[in-house]
């Protein structure tokens, strides 16, 4: 006895010694992811002439004169305001990660639970799809888009974007480590129907998995430059803000850092904004229990 609660003192003095050094270490891991976003938004408030002498810390006064020169500047350039590009990502966005994240847990759902013929076949031609780039296929989704009509529409963006294999492997390998299927056996044995089952049942427990490819979603889709611009070639009204973004870096000799930082801040927010919204549901989700033994 009197040798374990030695070994026990020496682990606590241990950890009391380690402790601290966790705690920098993870403080200033965090400090180095947050300070790109400072700088960011530090230089939103400063003017052009101010940014390209060096690195700045402190706020400017230069907010609102960027404000005004970024609508100015949209205006002579014929693009969209940044309220309006703003309003097309998010018309594009919002729609794009509900209807991919939703859609890619019922194939994933489709395959844990289903034992069928073929099977490991469809599983493979998923698995494979994912090797495939965007630019290989980027020919053939613009040819579909302008025999069904869509080029130049909103829904030439989100319903392709619907089919999602990487976000179908995450799901897949989520629901086979924390998805009882024993859930799915009991409802219908109770009579609930397989799209109810779904919904009802299974949909909650997938909330951790689909909460973090809901965030990854919404990031990719929000920052989608290749394919808005050659999909929406043709109605500019309707571009993105990585569109609107690139616009304002088009011109060399009439580039304003200031304006475009800002442009940058304004883009950087709503996807803050739902990680923070979203993150709540990856930390409750850890407690969600599956078929009590």
């Amino acid at each position: 006895m009197s040798t374990i609660s030695v070994n026990m003192e020496e682990d606590k003095k241990r950890l009391r010694f380690i402790r601290p050094i966790r705690i920098a270490i993870c403080i200033v891991l965090c400090l180095l992811s947050l300070f790109p976003f400072y700088i960011l938004f530090i230089n939103a408030t400063n003017a052009s002439s101010r940014i390209m002498q060096g690195l700045v810390l402190i706020p400017g006064s230069s907010l609102i004169s960027n404000y005004t020169g970024l609508l100015k500047r949209s205006t002579d350039a014929q693009i969209v305001t940044i309220w309006k590009a703003m309003f097309n990502s998010l018309i594009v966005t919002v729609p794009t990660t509900v209807l991919q994240v939703y859609f890619a847990s019922f194939t994933a759902y489709g395959i844990t639970v289903y034992r069928f013929k073929g099977r490991e076949v469809a599983w493979a031609f998923i698995y494979a799809i994912m090797m495939i780039p965007t630019q290989v296929s980027i020919v053939g989704l613009i040819k579909v888009c302008q025999v069904t009509g869509l080029y130049g529409s909103r829904l030439a963006l989100i319903l392709p974007a619907i089919a999602a294999p990487t976000t179908v492997y995450f799901m897949k390998q989520y629901m086979e480590a924390s998805f009882s299927v024993e859930i799915v056996e009991a409802a219908r044995i109770d009579g609930a129907g397989e799209i109810r089952t779904f919904n009802t049942i299974a949909l909650p427990l997938l909330k951790p998995g689909m909460a973090t490819q809901a965030i990854f979603a919404f990031v990719a889709s929000w920052n989608n430059l290749y394919t808005p611009s050659i999909l929406l070639a043709t109605n500019r009204d309707k571009a993105t803000m990585p569109m609107f973004i690139e616009a304002l870096k088009s011109n060399d000799k009439q580039r304003d850092f200031g304006q475009i930082y800002l442009g940058l801040a304004m883009s950087v927010l709503p996807i803050m904004i739902a990680y923070f919204v979203l993150s709540k549901y990856i930390v409750a989700g850890v407690s969600l229990g599956g078929v009590k033994e």
